[in-house]
């Protein structure tokens, strides 16, 4: 089992329970206080809502997919409060028994919003249960066994389930045809996460310069997460080792202390570079190698790692496994040049 400190990173985009209260103020409540990034999906759910208002209906099931941090969670929330409902938050693994959802199903009023975090980790069981209560406000609950099984039909309240998933691959397609309303999320760019940056800023309080905040941006991997946790980490240097002001050198200070270069890289992702450069030449190489060189486990290079390297272009990967590109060396200081990348079609035999 890898160490847990390497999913628990300052530049990881996963939540941690302890700063759920910390970034829960930060959040955007409204579409209108959502003004950064992510247009398409916006202004596709804002027409969706405010058709669904004027109707007096609720609104269609939403799936949310894209990495870890960018927002799905405040989008859920803002879609219960521009709605209107109750909203109630839980995870897919932890809804292990069919009567938990049940229980929770029935406990719903109209149009209150359910909201389900790693929809795909769902048990199959559980999720059978979901495909009549979405499209029909039914569920249909079966008790005892064999000769005595009978189904019991209860009838639900409507309600939206919002679903968010970082690998809708793993969603089974009954589940995913039954949601009305699919977004994919995207990372955002310098300029968007910058603007986020300002924001929360304003919300904590922080004197923040241009520069510095520019800075905390580029480093921040196009996550929204990662970036007000930064500015929490910085606003922390500059308290102590500043007078409090975040301008461009006291945010390099802080951010090269907490061992975030300017890419947004931290000591997991150098280590990953490193191993496949140093110990496999550049690549390819096939994850379960990288991980067993990492003693890490291949999920948290799949899921943590790899992302953010292949999104700007650090690492490709090919049929035969991982490569470092030419940037890869270039930011990592090492000489030489990256192995040629193979031709993976081939050349048709000549008669």
């Amino acid at each position: 089992m890898a160490d847990d400190g390497a999913r628990r990173r300052l530049v990881g985009a996963e939540a941690e329970d302890e700063e759920q209260g910390t970034m829960a103020h930060l959040r955007p409540r409204t579409l209108a206080e959502y003004d950064v990034g992510q247009r398409r999906l916006i202004d596709g759910l804002r027409v969706a809502i405010d058709a669904a208002r004027e109707r007096g209906d609720v609104l269609d099931h939403v799936l949310l997919d894209g990495p870890p941090g960018l927002g799905k969670t405040t989008l859920a929330h803002i879609i219960a409060n521009e709605m209107g409902g109750e909203f109630q938050q839980h995870s897919g693994p932890a809804l292990e028994r069919a009567s938990d959802l049940v229980g929770l199903l029935t406990n719903l009023d109209r149009g209150d919003i359910m909201f389900i975090d790693e929809i795909h980790r769902l048990p199959r069981v559980v999720e059978e249960y979901l495909y009549s209560a979405m499209e029909d406000f039914r569920i249909d609950f079966v008790v005892d066994s064999g000769p005595y099984a009978k189904t019991i039909p209860l009838e639900i309240e409507p309600f939206t389930l919002v679903g968010a998933t970082t690998r809708a691959g793993l969603l089974t397609p009954p589940l995913r045809n039954r949601f009305g309303i699919f977004h994919h999320l995207d990372f955002y760019t310098p300029e968007q996460l910058q603007r986020i940056v300002h924001r929360s800023a304003t919300i904590l309080d922080v004197e923040l310069q241009e520069g510095g905040a520019t800075q905390i941006a580029c480093r921040s991997r196009g996550t929204a997460r990662v970036v007000n946790r930064l500015l929490r980490r910085v606003r922390d240097y500059a308290q102590i080792m500043g007078d409090g002001y975040i301008d461009e050198e006291i945010a390099c200070e802080a951010l090269d202390a907490l061992g975030v270069d300017r890419q947004g890289l931290d000591d997991l992702d150098r280590k990953y570079l490193r191993a496949l450069i140093d110990y496999y030449g550049g690549g390819p190489a096939g994850v379960n190698a990288l991980a067993a060189t990492l003693n890490e486990e291949t999920d948290t290079l799949e899921d943590v790692v790899e992302p953010y390297l292949l999104k700007i272009g650090f690492v490709i990967r090919t049929p035969r496994g991982r490569m470092a590109t030419e940037r890869a060396y270039e930011h990592l200081g090492v000489s030489g040049s990256p192995p040629e990348r193979p031709n993976t079609q081939g050349n048709l035999p000549l008669e």
